[in-house]
């Protein structure tokens, strides 16, 4: 009997070697190599005779070269998912023949969302929704408990790949949920769920159906203990669009943000609150990051952040103690690190106030992760206002990129940040000088900086 053969392949990039090391020499990534079962003759070609229509074409069907002006996009619309946040992110809806993978925490909301969403679809259309960790009693009972129509909802409880397949060739759904990609396997596949061979070729069958019968194919993907989604890196660079729930533990709204879209706008922001009869939409996310105290303490400060394709207002707050310790604390939740010790830096060498000796801890209040430069001269001003024990007041914004040489640098989309800021009521606002509106706008003091220590002394007097 011929001795079956073994590959690695890196969990972080998909570069796969002959025999397992420490490094992947093609990220740079430690411990990351998983070893599978690399098919023998036979079984290659026993999977090739169960997927011959699926290697006939991967991106569709062979229609020949085509001039690109020719390309007839009125066979692909948009349709609607059922909620409005879960398009935004999506880039405006569902894409027919797209593959959407949607990652996140256990008990974060994923299963829920997805059957809500194919719920409201399964009323207009063909919807197949296949679970392979679920009994379908259990979903039935999810369904049940949040008042879903289950009325059309095709279910199905399989873990086979193929004969999953053969179920949606015959019912020919429009929309189909895998519920979830880790679970799934092939049967010419010799190793277990799960593993790195399993999942990529498991996904990688599921997308050539998805794009040769135009089936928009949805992916539940677990995560790792950092937050990244588990399997081999290949897993994301084959879906159309990635996006991710998360959700402190303690908290009931949840954001879902795009980290991977061919159809739409990267890192759109989606906010839902999770209630007793299910997730519902937040219309407006800034209310509920600024649902502040009644009583203003020092260190709080409000900052303008571009999410996707709108603004979102959110609060920062610092905290600035004597540090007991020969190496001062510097803490962040959702800020940068690396980031805030630049900032201290430059605060101290253009602002003149130095934090050597103080522990510094800053926070994004909501669970929002600010992933732009546009919120440095709100971090600096809420660690003044924290040092100085001076509070800011309430209906104050600021806003700007900080450079290395004390410049306060424009950020994109200023205009449409102020006005954001103006319809919630706040009265002044300290921005770069090149993001000052044209036109004054009504109810609203805009002061352009262009220095750091003209910033200072425009938030602080």
């Amino acid at each position: 009997m011929a001795k079956a053969k073994s590959a690695f392949v890196c969990n972080e990039c998909g570069a796969d070697y002959a025999k397992w090391q420490g490094q992947c020499q093609a990220c740079g990534a430690w411990n990351s190599l998983q070893e599978f079962k690399v098919s023998s003759a036979k079984t290659s070609a026993r999977v090739a005779a169960t997927q011959e229509a699926g290697r006939k074409g991967y991106a569709g069907a062979n229609t020949g070269i085509q001039d690109l002006s020719e390309v007839d996009l009125g066979d692909m619309p948009r349709f609607s998912s059922g909620a409005s946040e879960f398009d935004r992110v999506l880039g405006g809806g569902l894409v027919p023949g797209g593959v959407v993978l949607i990652g996140g925490h256990p008990g974060a909301g994923k299963s829920t969302l997805l059957l809500q969403t194919m719920c409201w679809l399964a009323q207009q259309q063909s919807a197949l929704y296949v679970t392979g960790e679920e009994s379908l009693q259990q979903v039935a009972m999810r369904a049940h408990r949040l008042g879903l129509p289950t009325k059309n909802l095709k279910m199905l409880s399989e873990t086979s790949v193929e004969g999953i397949l053969a179920v949606a060739e015959q019912e020919k759904p429009r929309v189909m949920v895998i519920d979830s990609i880790q679970v799934m396997h092939l049967d010419g596949i010799e190793s277990a769920p799960g593993s790195v061979s399993q999942v990529r070729e498991s996904a990688a069958v599921l997308t050539r159906f998805a794009k040769q019968t135009q089936t928009t194919v949805l992916l539940v993907g677990h995560v790792t203990k950092d937050g990244t989604l588990a399997g081999p890196k290949v897993l994301e660079h084959m879906v159309d669009c990635s996006v991710l729930l998360e959700g402190a533990e303690d908290s009931r709204f949840r954001t879902l943000r795009g980290m991977k879209n061919r159809f739409g706008a990267i890192n759109e922001l989606g906010v839902f609150a999770m209630l007793e009869n299910g997730l519902k939409e937040v219309k407006n996310p800034s209310s509920i990051f600024l649902n502040r105290s009644n009583h203003p303490a020092a260190g709080s400060l409000v900052m303008v952040v571009w999410e996707g394709t709108r603004p979102l207002l959110v609060e920062l707050q610092a905290l600035v103690d004597d540090s007991a310790l020969g190496n001062p604390r510097r803490v962040t939740v959702g800020f940068d690190h690396n980031r805030l010790s630049m900032l201290l830096a430059v605060l101290h060498k253009h602002g003149g106030l130095m934090t050597a000796d103080q522990d510094v801890y800053l926070n994004v209040v909501g669970g929002v992760k600010v992933l732009e430069t546009s919120a440095d001269l709100a971090a600096i001003a809420a660690v003044v206002s924290s040092f100085r024990d001076q509070v800011l007041p309430h209906d104050l914004v600021v806003l700007g990129e900080v450079g290395l040489s004390g410049e306060i640098r424009p950020v994109p989309s200023g205009q449409e940040r102020i006005s954001e800021a103006a319809k919630h009521g706040f009265k002044r606002a300290v921005v770069p000088k090149g993001n000052c509106p044209k036109k004054p706008i009504e109810g609203m003091t805009v002061v352009g900086v262009e220095r750091l220590s003209e910033a200072l002394e425009a938030i602080f007097g």
